[in-house]
């Protein structure tokens, strides 16, 4: 089958391109992840995993789906500071991430937790990673007032300091209960005898990913050389993975102790075993620098043709987001009423290689809606509100 890309999708430049691709491979470990949640349930990995009883095959596909948010979150924010070099500036930046950010928090609360429960009226809502970009976006529709500097030393103090707050903890009957568990300390609010708030994604360590991703894009401006730009993605990798390694191997700051285990592969799963609710430093250091040396080679590597495929992904994060959540349930429903509950009290998969073989058949049979619902977006700017998708 011959895979043709649209014309009109926005890939304009080597520097956009690399930026939907990333955004575009991280999708494909998202729909791995959320394959595994979906069908493999019955075999849930806990935060941080328990290395006894996770075998490498998983650990390492849940480890893969640790760069999903932080790359999304920072790549948020530098395509924050694009679209205000596009336009106007600093105020059509701020106005369009505070409308953005508040659709997102509406979408969470509505289709994107009716997709994962399928209940209605729910009794549980699911406050997760769209619920923490629209939030972070709004935190960022202020904070790109701020001179570059301040919010670039803000972000990197946040997302360095944060694990300092870990001890600090509410209890239910306290009036700081509520925001501290949108904050930071993920946790159940009680809004009725019928429903429940799970904050899944807390908030703050995300500001300071997406404060930081908006201060990296003079990087990324017209006339900048691409390489002054792939140095400095070099060099900022480079050194937040060497600052990964030297606090990991001390068991320093900001993560839970990592071990020698029985077998090698055991240690090294024991030391890559970080914390992401909410995200550790340790976390969110190797996985943005991942994401920073990635975007790197994606534009050294932009004529290669797998890498126009990512972007088709990469171009509707938003509604590949939600096509695939749908699309998960309907096959689990559809599952369950041919095959019955086969795994106790759950329908799924009995290894990780089933996994890895459905997101690839799936990632296949949804490309045409993306690649379709990209060209839209491209020919269609006349419709104002594709541009939330």
């Amino acid at each position: 089958m011959t895979i043709v890309l649209p014309r009109s999708a926005p890939l304009a430049t080597g520097r956009l391109l690399s930026i939907d691709a990333l955004r575009g491979l991280v999708i494909l470990f998202m729909l791995l992840d959320h394959v595994r949640e979906t069908f493999l349930l019955h075999r849930q990995v806990s935060d941080p995993m328990d290395i006894a009883s996770t075998e490498p095959a998983l650990f390492f596909s849940r480890t893969l789906a640790h760069l999903c948010a932080p790359v999304f979150v920072l790549l948020t924010g530098l395509s924050a500071w694009l679209f205000g070099e596009k336009y106007a500036g600093k105020a059509d930046v701020s106005a369009f991430l505070f409308k953005r950010g508040l659709f997102l928090v509406l979408l969470e609360f509505t289709l994107v937790n009716f997709a994962w429960t399928f209940q209605l009226p729910p009794s549980v809502i699911y406050l997760q990673v769209i619920w923490a970009i629209g939030l972070s976006m709004i935190a960022l529709s202020l904070l790109v007032w701020l001179p570059r500097w301040l919010l670039l030393t803000l972000s990197l103090m946040i997302i360095g300091g944060h694990n300092l707050l870990d001890a600090v903890h509410f209890p239910v009957e306290s009036a700081l209960h509520v925001p501290w568990a949108i904050l930071h300390d993920r946790g159940w609010i009680e809004v009725s005898d019928t429903l429940r708030l799970r904050t899944s994604y807390p908030l703050l360590p995300w500001i300071g990913v997406i404060g930081l991703g908006y201060a990296l894009g003079p990087w990324f401006a017209r006339g900048v050389e691409a390489g002054f730009r792939q140095l400095h993605l070099l060099i900022a990798g480079s050194a937040g993975l060497l600052g990964f390694v030297g606090l990991r191997l001390i068991n320093g700051y900001g993560e839970k102790p990592w071990a020698v285990g029985d077998t090698s592969v055991q240690t090294l799963m024991s030391f890559f075993n970080i914390t992401k609710y909410p995200p550790s430093l340790l976390f969110i250091a190797l996985t943005v620098s991942v994401g920073l040396l990635l975007l790197l080679a994606f534009e050294r590597l932009q004529d290669r043709r797998w890498i126009r495929w990512l972007t088709v992904f990469g171009s509707a994060p938003m509604f590949f987001y939600l096509l695939h959540l749908y699309a998960l349930k309907v096959l689990y429903l559809i599952g369950v009423a041919l095959f019955g509950l086969n795994q106790g009290s759950y329908f799924g998969f009995s290894s990780v290689a089933a996994i890895w073989l459905a997101a690839a058949l799936l990632s296949i049979a949804l490309f045409p809606a993306v690649r379709w619902f990209s060209a839209l977006k491209a020919r269609r700017r006349d419709i104002a509100w594709l541009k939330y998708l």
